[in-house]
């Protein structure tokens, strides 16, 4: 069950670092916001970001095997990394339309996809 806890709080901690880093690229569209100095986005961004760490101090604490968790150091930042490009991805497609997945992308994914075999592999 740990685990499972584990991987939903990652999820929500990478959802909201994906918009902290990159939601202001597309919100710079809104008139309001695009006026806003380079401090007072990233103090936006801060903010944002302050709710992901919420969730990802969490997941890393309840997952660690030390703590009682099914995972070692490792498999946490794998499975981190994983969903980070997952929800990345995601948000691409959603937000940025203009930008392509191509070919490329998928191959890198697949090779990501083997990384989390090898690191979980005993």
């Amino acid at each position: 069950m740990k685990g499972i806890y584990t991987v939903l709080l990652l999820i929500c901690s990478n959802v909201f670092m994906t918009f902290a880093w990159y939601s202001h690229l597309k919100l710079q569209s809104i008139p309001w916001f695009s006026k806003l100095s380079l401090p007072l986005v990233i103090l936006f961004s801060w903010g944002i970001a302050l709710i992901e760490y919420c969730f990802m101090v969490p997941a890393n604490r309840i997952g660690f095997i030390d703590n009682g968790g099914p995972f070692n150091l490792w498999q946490l930042k794998v499975i981190q990394e994983f969903l980070s490009l997952t929800i990345f991805t995601v948000f691409m497609l959603i937000f940025f339309k203009d930008q392509t997945f191509t070919v490329n992308h998928f191959i890198g994914f697949c090779f990501l996809v083997l990384a989390v075999y090898f690191i979980f592999k005993k």
